[in-house]
């Protein structure tokens, strides 16, 4: 329904099975010291339909609470196979209602006076809208877990197979369509030409496709919307002078975003998260390392990991 790869789907079925582990043994070390807040509203993203769906639903009922679950508009029919498992295995169906709906559904739940907690997760912008409308009320807890831009820097030092391997699966797996997918790679520029090089070339061998056959690498993007975004954001750099990348376009008809490199002057050239197969890459000189470390993190951007393994 996501357009999800095989493994893609495969690994969220065993990510959404975490969950429901984590959170029942939880449950057994809260035991009947829980203190339940009532009624939760639980929003969950398209981009993990059945994963973080069920953490946040499990989540909830661990603590005790009952639960409103409102799954993204994109792909309910994915959160309604996991609530009618959940039901069959035991949940009480007045614990657990399941609510598929647009954005008004979700902004009708989050105002009721009657809820007593949501748990959130999707865009910054959304979960400000979301915290603005539950601040009259005070005490009304808001978990919110949104998206930002992840920054890796790589050295010197880096051993290059690694690196490719790990650019690669973080900037492109799930079509980039993850919150902790790789935006921005800064690379040394003693190494930085080489190493481009092998990841352009490891970037060329992925397949963009129908998600169904086992070939296939990086699926659609989730909406037509979704990929003109996307698109306009390459063109646009494209037309600003930047050196642009593409692999191979995906077959026609679908909401396909080939994977992209676009290479940047500097860090704040790159405003904003784009939700998609596509990574931008600056170049840096080896004395600068700290100023990058610092300018990532005045950006407010997520500096995920540096790499230093030889």
């Amino acid at each position: 329904e996501a357009g999800k790869t095989a493994a893609n789907a495969i690994a969220e079925v065993r990510e959404a099975v975490d969950f429901l582990r984590y959170y029942a043994l939880r449950a057994k070390m809260l035991g009947p010291d829980a203190a339940p807040l009532g009624t939760v509203v639980c929003i969950s993203p398209w981009n993990f339909p059945l994963s973080i769906f069920g953490g946040q639903v499990a989540a909830a009922l661990a603590a005790g609470n009952a639960v409103l679950a409102k799954p993204a508009e994109e792909t309910p029919l994915t959160a309604a196979a996991m609530v009618r498992i959940l039901h069959e295995a035991g949940v009480p169906r007045a614990a657990l209602q399941f609510l598929p709906g647009a954005g008004d559904v979700g902004a009708a739940l989050c105002g009721h006076r009657d809820v007593a907690g949501v748990l959130f997760t999707g865009s910054t912008e959304v979960a400000r809208l979301i915290q603005k409308q539950l601040a009259p009320r005070g005490a009304v807890p808001l978990v919110a877990e949104t998206g930002g831009i992840n920054a890796m820097i790589v050295d010197s030092s880096a051993l290059a197979e690694q690196v490719v391997n790990d650019v690669i699966a973080s900037a492109f797996d799930s079509a980039g369509q993850r919150c902790s997918a790789l935006r921005l790679l800064c690379l040394q520029d003693d190494i930085a030409g080489r190493t481009l090089e092998m990841i352009e070339g490891a970037t060329a061998e992925l397949r963009v496709g129908d998600p169904q056959l086992l070939a296939t690498d990086v699926g659609p993007v989730i909406t037509a919307e979704a990929a003109g975004r996307i698109g306009a954001h390459i063109a646009a750099m494209r037309r600003a002078g930047h050196r642009v990348v593409e692999a191979a376009a995906g077959p026609a008809g679908g909401t396909y975003v080939a994977p992209t490199l676009i290479e940047l002057d500097r860090i704040e050239q790159l405003t904003e998260e784009i939700f998609g197969p596509v990574l931008h890459v600056v170049r840096y000189p080896r004395r600068d390392l700290d100023r990058v470390i610092a300018q990532i993190n005045a950006l407010g951007y997520g500096l995920t990991f540096g790499l230093h393994t030889r």
